[in-house]
């Protein structure tokens, strides 16, 4: 990919190796929406994807993946 994807590219090019992470449910159950997210390129071509967890109003964590273009999949930050 020769520019940076929008999260809703990735919620397309991801939906069938993680078909539930930006289900409306998933998404409701950790208080985001799409436009939570914010992506980041990476050095190695992968794409670090954000987004607050929200819980009553108030920021309880982060969920935090890399988008890996080659392989279409979504990767566990460690």
């Amino acid at each position: 990919m020769s520019r940076k994807p929008t999260i809703y590219e990735i919620e397309e090019l991801t939906s069938k190796t993680s078909p539930y992470f930006f289900s409306k449910k998933s998404m409701k159950f950790f208080g985001q929406r799409m436009s939570s997210f914010k992506v980041y390129k990476q050095d190695d071509g992968r794409y670090l994807i954000t987004a607050p967890m929200i819980n009553g109003g108030k920021q309880v964590g982060t969920t935090e993946r890399f988008f890996n273009p080659k392989t279409n999949e979504l990767e566990r930050v460690l």
